[in-house]
């Protein structure tokens, strides 16, 4: 039977399924081609659904060997996306035996091989891949798998009853299954929980990389204190796993006490690992084990809630992070990556709201927008409720809907009752897409300060007309002298039109509008550059000193873009100020000495009327950053001597700022020095931090051929350094000759197209160097489509997140629109193109 188009998938048309599910076990018997899989599946009338005389198990890519309902055999319809069978009245027992190949299972959803080792991922609808089953999120239960092999370790989800036999008594939907079984080796450690429980900890990795896996134990430890300590979140199992899996479409998975991790955010050591790579893994580690609570313990009723936990987890590991490495640095690191993914994904044909209306491939919504702005929309909350109140909703949260598929509507609810609020027009950042506008005008009058606010959201797909939204905003008033005048003040905007006072003011003082970045919004502010310049010398909100900076810097940069000036002195003075402060963490000021991304400058420069010039948006940061070198040079040269770190390499915060900032000095320092400082460091550096810095310049300034060289000489046999010798050479390569890079290294013995860390590191490098992306030619474009539609017959998932590099089409000039336009629909005109692509490539068409 062939199945019809697929449909879209509505919020709107959710029903709870018929059926609900007792216990489930599992039988592996893994033998490459020829792996079977066994289930024996309690399913009981679910009081909560319509009556049902048949079942409908999801399937896909499974070969039905047997089918037996209460031991009797049965022959179901099966089509290629599941099968139906008719089921008796009451309950009844589902038994099924299939075959499946992981061994040519490309895709790296459901079960796969990576290097000899088998693998799952199930999230979102993967395990449909494996066996016949409900693979829906609101469908929990227990699981007991049994895993016949060969294989040294055979892992799965719970705690482990025998060699190969695990059960897991907490009820988890499927997308929370995970087997492994290979050839590994374990780091192990120990956690004692809160309440005198013993934890056994284990690092899954192959042989030789064990001593790479010791920050990370150390970074699970860290989570599992603070999420007894912040959140009164214990653990809860008997052991907690984690393996590195080299082939991996995502960054990891939080299956329910086995996470699966890319194995580039697990192994790290000095000689390899960046301090950025650190951070991740840091980061990740954190996330992953947070969603033990939130995400596994609760979960979302049905993926539209995919906000629900992944919104709640990411701003959990924000705030472990701010605690680990600084509040400051972090929360301007998060801004910069909601503005660079998710404004941009609300500014063109992609933009959905916090949580979509629907879908026709679920992959395709886990986004920035569901991720980050999800987290905002919390971070926003918190805000508005108190610290106190917001941690008395969690307790509440975490009471009731222990052991739920829950909602958002659940989640608001729980903050209604535990802080007596009204959340209705709260709601809304959940079901309107965009980013708000807001605009500001100040008056001052008799010693009262008035601020008159307006927000807008443009249209979105689907979406023409917005209603005001809930938005707080903070504020600080600094008097002329540069000192605070009044405390921050969180105002709540809740109308499209709202004006505030502030009294008893004897000047007028200089607002700082948008503290901490209070809600994931746009701030149209007309400021002369003399006040820009005030909040960057006084401001004493980090983020809103750090925040002058960039906006004056965009101001002068889009001068130089459309009238040709030359860069202003204010911003060279106030910036050589800043990085000059030793009161100020050394991390802060490197992100002070950096400049708004091209991306950043063409999406100004197109919201204010201009079509942008990629070619000329690189020129110009170019000429700036050549002015602040030739400005800063002696106090650049300075702090790259002070910046120094001793041995041996630590990857603490307070060492990594120095790098940073030395690495920021280098950069600027070069286009002084002839690149004579990095080649210098690129010999003695003892870490992979400052070795990759001193790379990167020499490559941009054209003098990185023998290092290019002796750097893959050294690392040629390391995968995970590899992929940022790959990458580094497109990111860093002239824009005239990009797209001849990247076909280059497409064609070297090591570039292995199929794994996407290795696919990644080159075609997404492209993303990453704008102009070279968008070179009037049209090449680059060209060269990523031929990949994209190469690959996605093998990945269409990996494929799918790609196509995202020409959602800003619409941007640019005429011909560039049109070689993007021809680009896309050649690849949406492939023959057997994947729902995944081809539900983004319509989307990004419009």
């Amino acid at each position: 039977m062939k199945d019809a188009a697929p449909q879209p998938v509505r919020l709107s048309e959710y029903t709870p399924f018929p059926f609900v599910v007792e216990q489930v076990d599992l039988r592996f018997t893994l033998a490459g081609a020829e792996t079977r899989v066994h289930s024996k599946v309690r399913f009981a009338p679910n009081p909560a659904a319509e009556p049902a005389g048949e079942i409908f198990l999801h399937g896909k890519e499974l070969e039905l060997i047997s089918a037996r309902i209460d031991g009797a055999e049965v022959s179901p319809v099966v089509t290629t996306r599941g099968l139906t069978c008719p089921v008796p009245s009451g309950a009844f027992t589902w038994e099924a035996e299939v075959r499946i190949d992981p061994t040519t299972n490309t895709s790296l959803d459901g079960l796969y091989t990576s290097g000899g080792m088998y693998c799952t991922q199930c999230e979102a609808e993967g395990f449909r891949k494996i066996t016949f089953y409900p693979d829906r999120p609101d469908v929990m239960a227990p699981f007991r798998v049994q895993i016949d092999s060969d294989m040294p370790v055979r892992l799965s989800n719970g705690n482990m009853v025998e060699e190969g036999v695990w059960d897991d008594p907490w009820p988890k939907p499927a997308y929370l299954f995970a087997l492994v079984a290979g050839d590994l080796r374990n780091f192990p450690g120990e956690f004692k929980t809160m309440s005198g429980k013993d934890v056994e900890l284990n690092i899954w990795v192959r042989p030789g990389d064990e001593a790479r896996a010791e920050y990370a134990m150390d970074a699970l430890k860290r989570s599992m204190a603070w999420d007894e300590e912040v959140y009164g979140r214990e653990y809860d199992l008997q052991i907690f796993n984690i393996v590195a899996v080299d082939d991996f479409n995502m960054g990891a998975m939080e299956n329910k006490g086995l996470n699966i991790f890319n194995s580039k955010y697990v192994l790290a050591s000095p000689e390899t690992a960046t301090d950025t790579d650190y951070d991740f893994i840091e980061g990740i580690i954190a996330h992953e084990y947070f969603h033990n609570w939130t995400g596994n313990r609760i979960t979302c009723r049905d993926w539209f809630q995919l906000c629900l936990k992944e919104g709640l987890t990411v701003f959990r590991d924000q705030q472990f992070s701010s605690d680990m490495r600084g509040a400051a640095v972090k929360r301007i690191t998060e801004v910069m990556q909601l503005r660079a993914r998710q404004f941009r994904e609300d500014q063109g044909p992609l933009a959905h709201p916090v949580r979509p209306e629907e879908y026709i491939e679920i992959n395709n919504f886990y986004t920035a927008t569901v991720y980050e702005k999800g987290a905002e929309v919390i971070h926003m909350l918190k805000a508005l409720v108190g610290d106190e109140g917001y941690a008395k909703a969690l307790d509440l949260y975490f009471e009731r809907h222990d052991g739920d598929a829950a909602t958002i509507e659940d989640w608001l609810k729980v903050f209604e009752d535990a802080t007596g609020r009204d959340l209705s027009q709260f709601s809304r950042w959940y079901s309107q897409a965009g980013t708000p506008r807001l605009t500001v005008e100040e008056h001052f009058k008799d010693g009262t300060l008035t601020l008159d606010f307006k927000q807008e959201t443009k249209p979105t797909p689907g979406q023409p007309q917005k209603q005001p939204q809930v938005i707080p905003i903070a504020v600080g008033l600094i008097g002329p002298n540069g000192n605070e005048v009044a405390e921050t003040r969180v105002l709540e905007m809740n109308k499209s039109e709202q004006s505030f006072e502030f009294t008893g003011l004897s000047a007028k003082p200089v607002s700082s509008i948008l503290r901490n970045f209070s809600a994931p919004v746009v701030l149209d502010r007309k400021l002369d550059s003399a006040s820009r310049a005030f909040l960057l010398a006084h401001d004493t909100d980090p983020f809103n000193r750090w925040e002058a900076g960039r906006v004056l810097g965009k101001e002068v940069l889009t001068q130089m873009i459309t009238e040709g000036t030359a860069p202003a002195p204010d911003l060279l003075t106030g910036l050589s100020r800043v990085v000059a402060d030793e009161s100020l963490e050394p991390a802060y000021r490197a992100l002070m000495l950096g400049l708004p991304s091209e991306d950043d400058l063409a999406q100004t420069l197109f919201d204010s009327g201009h079509v942008p010039d990629p070619a000329a948006i690189h020129a110009a940061r170019d000429a700036l950053q050549d002015a602040m070198a030739a400005e800063m040079e002696p106090i650049l040269a300075s702090l790259y001597e002070q910046m120094e770190t001793p041995a041996p390499y630590s990857p603490d915060a307070e060492a990594a700022g120095k790098r940073s900032l030395r690495g920021a000095c280098l950069g600027l320092l070069s286009r002084r020095d002839g690149c004579a400082r990095a080649k210098a460091l690129f010999e003695a550096a003892d870490n992979m931090t400052e070795e990759l810095a001193a790379l990167a310049v020499l490559i941009r300034h054209g003098q990185g051929e023998a290092a290019v060289q002796a750097f893959y000489d050294k690392w040629r046999h390391d995968r995970l350094v590899m992929d940022k010798w790959f990458m580094l050479q497109v990111v860093q390569s002239s824009p005239e000759t990009m797209a001849e890079t990247v076909k280059s290294l497409t064609e070297h013995a090591d570039f292995d197209w199929k794994n996407p860390n290795r696919f990644r590191s080159v075609l997404g490098g492209m993303q990453a160097n704008p102009a070279g992306f968008h070179r009037a030619d049209g090449a680059a474009y060209r060269l990523y489509a031929d990949w994209l539609l190469k690959l996605d017959p093998v990945n269409p998932q990996t494929t799918a997140r790609m196509t995202t590099a020409f959602e800003t089409w619409a941007r640019y000039d005429a011909d560039r629109q049109q070689m993007m336009r021809e680009q896309l629909e050649r690849i949406a005109a492939l023959p057997g193109l994947s729902e995944n692509t081809g539900e983004m490539v319509g989307r990004i068409l419009g």
